[in-house]
């Protein structure tokens, strides 16, 4: 069984991630930024007989991924897969009158916050002999079907799977896979009521390559297809 960590999984896509998971053995790790929706998140799985380990962290705080790395070295001494969920959508439609502080802010947690924790766990990544890095992308940022508006949201997606291009082809050599999910229009408090899509759907597609035999690395993907870029 895997030792998996996902970001940002005290609700939504990322909670789903979790259940999905845990519920066939794997040991996975729950993560969020506030402790209070960490621990209520947990509560709420194991009272569906779903048992997971909990962590909170905040991937900005560059001190609370160490701690959090610490805490993941010290308890199971390597990390099998890192799906970097945790994100934001703070912007509006109109792009002529964006806020840069809210362009930045996004770009910090959408961006950054991936970067950090494929940096800083990377040692234990390389301990696994199968690890695999899971990006949480968005249509929303991919050039082939650019539209207007949302630009912190969509610039932000865009730079993650140039994150994931360019960890895919530096850690081919370690033979981790490093790839960017794009899981559709999802009911979720960031996707609204009006989407098209259950949360079981949402998380398919990163479940499959959590756990799947020999995953693509490289790719942008969508029901478990390729996408392009």
């Amino acid at each position: 069984m895997k030792v998996i960590l996902v970001t940002g999984s005290n609700r939504g896509i990322g909670k789903e991630t979790i259940r999905q998971l845990a519920r066939v053995g794997h040991k996975t790790i729950l993560t969020g930024r506030n402790a209070d929706h960490v621990r209520d998140a947990q509560d709420d799985l194991a009272a569906e007989g779903v048992i997971t380990d909990a962590f909170a962290c905040d991937v900005r705080d560059e001190a609370q991924v160490r701690k959090l790395v610490q805490y993941v070295d010290e308890r199971y001494g390597k990390l099998d897969v890192l799906v970097n969920n945790a994100g934001i959508f703070l912007d509006g439609s109109d792009s002529t009158k964006a806020d840069i502080d809210i362009i930045r802010q996004t770009f910090d947690t959408n961006v950054l916050g991936p970067y950090r924790m494929i940096e800083v766990l990377l040692p234990l990544l390389r301990k696994s002999g199968d690890a695999r890095i899971i990006n949480l992308s968005s249509g929303m940022g991919g050039l082939t079907e650019m539209d207007g508006g949302y630009p912190g949201y969509r610039i932000s997606k865009t730079a993650l799977n140039a994150v994931t291009r360019i960890f895919a082809n530096d850690l081919a050599k370690d033979k981790i896979s490093v790839n960017s999910v794009c899981p559709g229009w999802v009911k979720t408090d960031m996707g609204g009521e009006r989407a098209t899509r259950e949360v079981e759907q949402g998380a398919e597609t990163i479940v499959w390559l959590a756990t799947t035999e020999k995953p693509p690395t490289g790719k942008f993907l969508r029901d478990k297809k390729e996408i392009p870029w």
